[in-house]
């Protein structure tokens, strides 16, 4: 009798453990053909509610870390996607949307961004902090702080490179994220998924959801304790990303749904900068 291979169920990934939608809800994963691959869970408002709630107590631990910590940490998962790669091009390819040799592509452009953003950890602050000069007998200077909870909607082109150059930069100095993972194609984020429960980087810190943008953005754009967000949206959803997060006076990144992650330009610094807030204190000389 031959043997029946068991599949994948896959899972969201919230606060270090793997979750169904409280709704029970699923979309079918289909490949290029149109053939069934699998179900994945469609998450709710109330799934992101709390998702939002376990990144904001796991954030705190997370930004108190040493810099040099942090970068160990992400370095980390760098080793371990790089371990697990040719699983990491298969989730890629799996819907026959992209070549095998062409997810590999993605997978070692991904790896190679992380380790980029892990040694960004120690060295940011000395980039964007600064000592600012001023007419008066007093000593000031600018450092940074993380804004908190961010939440991201994952572009749908190069649904792992594109999660990587999202949610890493934000990660780096201390921020926690709650990510909608690529609604065409989110195997690789529930991959992603089960490597971060076996990784260094604390339960909560990052948050994978998988359902769709329309149904979940008002959450994601209005939560009161999100203070920023990264969104992957066009047209009326991008218009109203930004009617919503001025409502709760949140920063806002809209970025296309194209955008092409393999550029140079699609890692930097000021990506961090963008979820970063900066303190300035006055301190008089001689006191």
């Amino acid at each position: 009798m031959p043997r029946i291979s068991i599949t994948k169920t896959p899972k969201a990934y919230v606060g270090g453990k793997f979750i169904r939608s409280e709704s029970g809800r699923v979309f079918p994963l289909t490949n290029a053909n149109g053939e069934f691959i699998c179900n994945i869970p469609q998450c709710t408002r109330k799934d992101t509610r709390n998702a939002v709630e376990v990144a904001g107590k796991a954030g705190a631990g997370w930004a108190s870390k040493t810099a040099y910590n942090r970068g160990q940490i992400l370095y980390r998962l760098g080793e371990m996607m790089e371990a697990r790669s040719e699983e990491l091009a298969q989730s890629i390819a799996i819907t026959g949307e992209v070549s095998l040799s062409q997810a590999r592509a993605e997978v070692a452009l991904s790896i190679d961004r992380v380790v980029y953003y892990a040694g960004w950890t120690d060295k940011y602050e000395q980039v964007l902090g600064n000592t600012n000069p001023v007419a008066g007998p007093f000593f000031n200077f600018s450092v940074t702080e993380p804004v908190g909870v961010v939440s991201v909607f994952c572009s749908d082109h190069a649904p792992l490179l594109g999660l990587i150059s999202q949610v890493l930069p934000i990660i780096t100095s201390g921020n926690s994220v709650v990510v909608l993972a690529s609604s065409t194609n989110p195997y690789p984020a529930i991959l992603l998924g089960e490597m971060l429960a076996t990784s260094d980087l604390p339960g909560g810190v990052l948050n994978i959801l998988s359902g769709y943008k329309e149904e979940l953005l008002d959450t994601f754009a209005s939560h009161e304790h999100i203070r920023g967000s990264d969104l992957c949206v066009s047209g009326d959803l991008a218009k109203q990303a930004e009617v919503l997060a001025a409502e709760s006076v949140k920063r806002i990144h809209v970025r296309e749904s194209d955008v092409d992650w393999t550029k140079d330009t699609a890692q930097s610094l000021y990506a961090i900068r963008n979820f970063l807030e900066f303190k300035t204190t006055w301190h008089p000389i001689g006191a």
